[in-house]
């Protein structure tokens, strides 16, 4: 029986200061042959300062579904939204 290799996801940062980016997704048996084949395969032009690559079944996300009860504001937690504060005269813009 042949075991099929785990599903890897691709984050590159294209710069010094900027954020890593999903770039796509690839097979491989380990993170380090992972990591090597995003490098060949997402990196050839010298696109990229950083690569992560992270197995897919380790990555959790909220379900579309949900979406409005999962980022809908806790109306019970005031102090999340500082809106009552009186804010000095020298704090200008925040």
């Amino acid at each position: 029986m042949k075991k099929e290799w785990p599903l890897w996801e691709v984050f590159v940062r294209s710069k010094n200061g900027l954020e890593h980016r999903h770039f796509g997704s690839l097979h491989a048996a380990d993170a380090e042959m992972a990591l090597a084949n995003a490098r060949d395969v997402y990196t050839r032009r010298n696109e990229g300062v950083s690569i992560w690559v992270v197995e897919s079944s380790n990555i959790t996300a909220s379900q579309p579904e949900n979406n409005p009860e999962f980022f809908e504001p806790a109306k019970d937690k005031v102090y999340r939204h500082p809106t009552f504060y009186d804010l000095p005269d020298e704090v200008k813009h925040m």
